[in-house]
């Protein structure tokens, strides 16, 4: 499967197939940032002042070369804000392989995850640490000889649990050594069924999760979430203007599925299934005769799928669900 590392982190043995051991770089000592900016010895021309007006002008100062020479060492300590993004080739659940691409962002404590399924679905996780959110998005191709949209967007709001991936920031030290490997995760996870009954009002979503309103700009009228998740999240006092209802769960049993409406005007519950076929999901802790503690040396991958259902109004807002 090749090397993958965190950023440094060379996999145990070396051997393919193998997730990353955990190595963090070596910054620069503040002994080797004081050196580039010590003062010239005693006796040698130091910069010149500005000059007074009517002087003549000064030169640019010696020390000023030195310094943008030392801005790429010191953009790594002071922190660049854009987050890191690695991008691997990755089996999914039918065979195929595609490229998925993760990103972190450790200050925004926030993952994300995109995929393209091979018939052109553009599938995406977000988790957002800080607000116990985690959003999927589904950018489905409509069959225009059918007379469908270019694009039909979904996306799906649920609590996030600290235990289902890593942290942000170990996640932004991934790297790995070998692009072209393709890596299967080691672990399945059982499937994970959702009953979707709650609207999410996307002009407050904001107030849920910032990530909201930039993932799910194009599922405005098409945000689920769950009355458990509401609860939740009403208990940490986000406004209850975010959600919105839906019929009840007793109205919705009484609708058929999707699949068995003939009548495209006619509402019914829409059944919409994705999955993650890599992520990292936790990390690895490995004990040394050296070390008092257990330490951080590696990732475990795991696959998960998850299958949604949700009430649409018209028969013609489900077109890909088909019965069975």
């Amino acid at each position: 499967m090749g090397d993958l590392t965190h950023q440094g982190l060379t996999p145990g043995g070396g051997k393919a197939g193998r997730e990353p051991l955990i190595h963090p770089p070596k910054p620069p000592t503040l002994g080797e940032v004081c050196l580039r900016l010590s003062p010239p010895p005693r006796g040698a021309p130091g910069p010149r002042t500005a000059a007074a007006p009517g002087d003549a002008p000064s030169r640019v100062p010696r020390a000023l070369p030195a310094l943008l020479l030392l801005l790429p060492l010191l953009a790594p300590l002071l922190g660049t804000g854009a987050p890191a993004e690695l991008r691997v080739r990755v089996r999914l659940p039918d065979g195929q392989v595609t490229e998925e691409s993760l990103q972190a962002d450790s200050d925004a404590d926030s993952i994300s995850l995109e995929l393209r399924k091979p018939d052109g679905t553009l599938v995406s996780f977000t988790a957002d640490f800080k607000k116990d959110v985690k959003i999927f998005r589904a950018l489905i191709l409509g069959e225009l000889e059918k007379g469908q949209s270019q694009f039909q967007a979904l996306c799906f709001v649920t609590q996030l649990q600290h235990n289902e991936i890593i942290p942000s920031e170990a996640m932004a030290k991934l790297r790995q050594k070998n692009p072209r490997a393709v890596r299967q995760a080691e672990e399945v996870r059982g499937l994970e069924h959702l009953h979707m009954d709650v609207a999410v009002n996307f002009s407050q979503g904001t107030l849920l999760s910032p990530h909201l309103h930039n993932v799910c700009a194009e599922a405005v009228d098409a945000i689920f979430t769950r009355q458990e998740d509401v609860r939740f999240w009403l208990e940490q006092g986000v406004d209850s203007s975010v959600f919105e209802a839906l019929p009840k769960a007793s109205e919705q049993a009484e609708l058929p599925r999707c699949g068995q409406v003939g009548d495209r005007g006619k509402p019914c519950v829409c059944h919409y299934g994705l999955s993650l076929a890599w992520y990292p999901c936790m990390l690895k802790y490995c004990h040394s005769r050296d070390r008092p503690t257990p330490y951080k040396c590696g990732i475990r991958s795991c696959q998960k799928s998850y299958s949604f259902d949700f009430y649409v109004p018209q028969r013609q807002l489900c077109l890909w669900d088909e019965d069975p």
